[in-house]
């Protein structure tokens, strides 16, 4: 068995706001190893580079027998990012340029963007089940799906410490996980339009969607440990700066193809308008010739991977983290059970709950006012820029010694886009017009988005400057990764508990139907059959807004101030107790 360093990687992800409904978490994260972040950013990160979770460090155990005795260390894939220091004789070792290791570079852009097409694909289901007719409930089913990219410590230390030596120890998971994910892709375009239904009588199977897709964000999800433990050491210590670049660019462009651009090629409408002479009544492709085509994609790739990259077998060992499996698990439950750290846990789980309803359901009621699920994806292109910039500002605020007063400081202005997307719904359908929508109004929709992103990005980068000043740097990967996990979950159950209430709290009646009701789906179907129609009275989406903004309030005037005041406590209140 062998021993290695296992560098892993920190950053809560942002919620993405209306305009990237149900992309729950996906997609950009940052390589938190130990090298320094670009000028001007501090200790904040990139919004495409806020999800990916530092995985504690851990004990490689070996599938292979122990090499023979006097084989020396060099046998395997021992990992760290800086060199052993050259003998004195030969002097410092050379620097090698990006150019000589350009092949390394276009691999890591290449592995991240097809880590980014699963997450963009699942993203748009939510739209496609909208429009057709998905229950808000339905819909928080399917929210699950998007949870494994939050909880991947729960298995990372496994995919560190368990590979096999002569295949190398990144390749021993990406390769099998990648081949599962292409045969995955290629079945499940088989009967993913099953799944969906057809829209005319036949609902979606959301059960099964959600399970299939849940299995997809898994398998996602340990491909992405992989390769971000692979882009460490792919490169050499002067250029693996470049690995975070590609994780940015790579993801970013993975999410638009899965996404956007499946979107707009799926719509009818928009092809018909922008893409073709001749109107058809289906888009160009479907999501089955979709995942077909990704999926033969993700076989060929790892195909040549398999066959013609070989990790880098130069590097040597740095001082593990800790020393095992079990020392990881038991090391995350003394730091968990900290006074300051488990008020911590406690506060951020609860601090979202006023932002639910805004960034989990308005998206999806703009497309159930009719706005075309395709348009309200290009929109998004637009921020990208904005939401590279913006945490490069927000940074310089949150330098300084107490971060969470930017968080404090935002907060109200966010819970109070709450009920200006409320007021945007309610607008949406009284601007609407055969032709579609006015100009001006995807105009403010894109303004307030825009807007919103200010108030979003200021409490984030706030959160990761806070995280990365606490955090205790001797087991400083495993701290981030359960600080990390505790931001990302205290915003995927706000948002699926948001999906739930939405129909509980809406109120109908049967128009039409005397003596019937509408209050359950059985009762709606009677209804029909009766002659009349339910019509909604009151909306729970527009109730749902008000509590969580109440709510939110409340949490900022009762536990703000507490939140505040744990950037008072002394390092030794954040430091863990360890014994080695």
């Amino acid at each position: 068995m062998r021993r290695g360093h296992a560098t892993g990687r920190g950053g809560a992800r942002p919620a993405r706001g209306f305009l990237s409904v149900g992309v729950r978490r996906r997609r950009r994260q940052h390589l938190g190893a130990p090298r320094s972040a670009p000028a001007g950013l501090g200790l904040a990160m990139s919004a495409k580079q806020g999800g990916r979770q530092r995985r504690p460090g851990s004990h490689p155990h070996c599938l292979e027998a122990p090499a023979p005795l006097g084989a020396g260390p060099a046998g395997g894939e021992a990992e760290a990012l800086l060199l052993p220091p050259p003998p004195p004789e030969l002097g410092p070792a050379a620097p090698r340029g990006c150019r000589a290791e350009l092949g390394s570079v276009l691999l890591l852009l290449a592995l991240y963007v097809l880590q980014g097409v699963p997450l963009g694909l699942a993203g748009s289901v939510p739209l496609i089940l909208q429009s057709r007719s998905a229950s808000y409930t339905e819909q928080a089913f399917f929210s699950l799906v998007f949870w494994p990219f939050s909880l991947k410590l729960l298995w990372a230390p496994l995919v560190d410490a368990v590979y096999v030596r002569r295949f190398g120890r990144r390749k021993s998971w990406l390769v099998p996980t990648q081949y599962v994910l292409g045969l995955f892709m290629i079945g499940l375009s088989r009967r993913v339009d099953a799944l969906l239904g057809d829209g005319q009588g036949r609902g979606p199977d959301v059960v099964a969607l959600t399970a299939t897709f849940f299995l997809f964000e898994f398998l996602a999800a340990t491909q992405d440990i992989a390769v971000d433990g692979w882009a460490l050491t792919m490169l050499s210590r002067e250029n693996v700066g470049y690995a975070s670049t590609c994780n940015s660019v790579g993801q970013t462009a993975g999410y638009f193809l899965g996404n956007v651009l499946f979107l707009a090629l799926e719509s009818p409408s928009f092809c018909n308008k922008y893409l073709r002479f001749q109107p058809q009544p289906r888009g160009i492709v479907t999501l089955s010739d979709f995942l077909f085509f990704w999926g033969a994609v993700f076989l060929v790739t790892t195909t040549l991977v398999a066959l013609l990259k070989k990790e880098n077998k130069e590097l040597t060992p740095t001082k593990e983290e800790t020393k095992g499996i079990t020392d990881t698990y038991k090391l995350l439950f003394s730091i968990i059970k900290m006074p300051a750290v488990l008020t911590f846990c406690l506060l951020i789980l609860t601090a979202k709950v006023g932002f639910s309803a805004a960034d989990a359901v308005t998206g999806l009621k703009l497309v159930e006012e009719g706005v075309p699920k395709e348009h309200l994806a290009l929109l998004a292109v637009p921020m990208v820029p904005v939401q590279i910039i913006l945490p490069l500002i927000i940074s310089k605020y949150t330098a300084g010694p107490q971060p969470l007063n930017t968080f404090y400081k935002a907060m109200p202005f966010r819970l109070l886009f709450g009920l200006e997307f409320a007021f945007l719904v309610w607008w949406t359908p009284k601007v609407k017009h055969e032709g579609g929508f006015p100009v001006y109004y995807y105009v403010i929709v894109l303004l307030s988005y825009a807007l919103h992103q200010v108030t979003l990005y200021s409490m984030y980068v706030a959160i990761m400057a806070f995280n990365a000043k606490v955090s205790d740097p001797l087991i400083g990967g495993t701290y981030m990764t359960l600080l990390n996990t505790v931001s990302n979950l205290g915003g995927n159950w706000p948002s699926t508990v948001a999906l739930w209430l939405v129909d509980p709290l809406t109120v109908k009646e049967c128009a039409g139907a005397q003596g019937q009701a509408c209050g359950t789906p059985a009762a709606a179907e009677l209804c029909t059959k009766a002659g009349g129609s339910c019509v909604t009275t009151l909306d729970g989406y527009y109730v749902e807004s008000v509590i969580c903004v109440i709510l939110g309030f409340a949490w900022w005037f009762l536990f703000g101030p507490k939140l505040k005041k744990l950037q008072d406590e002394g390092q030794s209140s954040w430091k863990c107790k360890r014994t080695n």
